[in-house]
């Protein structure tokens, strides 16, 4: 689950770290008011998407105009908020789509001394969290990893204990801070890595991190996500949650305890199990199909589910066909095939249907799958069932 700027910053400030001083705002007089109530000579307009590349993308009605903007007036705030507000915002990340900005961030400036990058992850290959930091602050951190890479620098941790000492003072090293820079990153880095750790964050990117004029390390931008396997464990961050920015399909799905994620091709896909899922797709794509969405119904499906999870693909105007991969296992094959019968009937299908079938009462079900009458292809083995599938958008 990802959250927006100002709300990861808040949960920062919480737990002790760092932060500018700024004022949340839904209308162009509630700007122009926070640039005063902040009372400095400059201050930032943010808008507040889920995605990244914000001052560099461009707003569709107003192309000069960025996402993140310095202003020195209430009068040029608010000027800005009114091209920004209700208008959606196109960044690298968001596509040529965009974003509606319905909320911005105007936040105090500061006097800053040094950008820099960091970034929590948790890494498989570590086997937990780890801590990057770059010299190269404000800028991609996947162009750094492409371009110089030896200017990221990690420190895995242990998620218990977090970050230690030594690993303070390594990354002080590597980065050339000064003594008084080193003393602010023994409180400051810890206390980053421990919230990471204590609220079941899946990542989190402080770019620019920013070394004030007087040896201040300040959050200047945030973006959290948190684990949603792990949300059970922290119910008032389900609060945060902006449904608006994520995919109305994904967010159906999930109210109806399905995975689906939306791709861009015109297969859609059915399956029982997220490896198997996998697999269908990369099937798919061999024989020369695109698949239009990842779906697990998981493995205990009911009617409901399955008519649901239909509802979904056929809601996307994209898809011209439809795989069901099954293997029957704890759900058994004919329990999935009177699923998907039944709800063949409540959906009404306009695409074509192909079916495979594999596992616990296996034969049974295709029976039924012939005696129906439906006009829906059985395929023997999923070689066969994504040539099939992928034909049908040729015949």
């Amino acid at each position: 689950m990802k959250i927006h700027e100002y709300q990861g910053k808040q949960l920062l400030a919480d737990a002790g770290v760092r932060v500018p001083r700024g004022v949340v705002c839904k209308s162009a007089d509630e700007v122009a008011a926070a640039y005063e109530t902040l009372g400095g000579s400059i201050a930032v307009v943010k808008s507040q998407i889920h995605a990244g590349g914000r001052g560099k993308g461009r707003f569709k009605e107003f192309p000069e105009q960025p996402g993140v903007v310095l202003v020195k007036s209430a009068a040029e705030a608010r000027e800005n908020a009114e091209r920004m507000l209700g208008q959606t915002l196109v960044t690298i990340q968001t596509g040529d789509e965009g974003k509606q900005v319905n909320t911005l961030f105007v936040e105090e400036g500061l006097q800053i001394a040094r950008e820099l990058y960091l970034g929590i992850v948790v890494d498989r290959e570590a086997g937990g969290p780890v801590l990057m930091m770059s010299s190269e602050g404000g800028m991609e951190i996947e162009e750094v990893a492409a371009n110089t890479p030896e200017k990221i620098f990690r420190e895995p941790f242990d998620a218990d204990y977090g970050l230690m000492p030594y690993q303070v003072r390594n990354l002080c090293f590597k980065l050339g801070f000064n003594a008084a820079q080193m003393k602010q990153a023994g409180k400051f880095l810890p206390q980053v890595c421990k919230f990471f750790a204590d609220n079941d964050c899946s990542m989190a990117e402080v770019n620019p991190l920013v070394v004030t004029a007087d040896d201040e390390l300040v959050v200047l931008d945030a973006k959290i996500a948190f684990d949603d396997n792990a949300l059970f464990r922290h119910k008032p961050l389900l609060e945060l949650r902006d449904l608006s920015e994520e995919d109305a399909a994904e967010v159906r799905a999930g109210a109806a305890g399905l995975s689906y994620v939306n791709l861009d091709g015109n297969i859609g896909c059915l399956v029982n199990g997220a490896g198997l899922a996998m697999s269908t797709m990369d099937l798919i794509k061999l024989h020369g199909g695109e698949p239009a969405n990842f779906l697990d119904v998981g493995g205990g499906a009911n009617v409901d589910q399955v008519t649901e999870a239909f509802k979904i693909i056929l809601s996307d105007s994209n898809v011209k066909a439809v795989l069901v991969n099954i293997f029957g296992g704890i759900m058994k094959c004919d329990t999935i095939v009177e699923a998907l019968l039944t709800s063949y009937e409540k959906v009404g299908f306009t695409v074509p249907l192909v079916v495979r079938l594999e596992g616990t009462n296996v034969d049974k079900a295709r029976e039924m799958l012939a005696a129906s009458g439906r006009d829906i292809v059985s395929a023997t083995d999923l070689t066969d069932a994504a040539k099939k599938v992928v034909g049908t958008l040729s015949a």
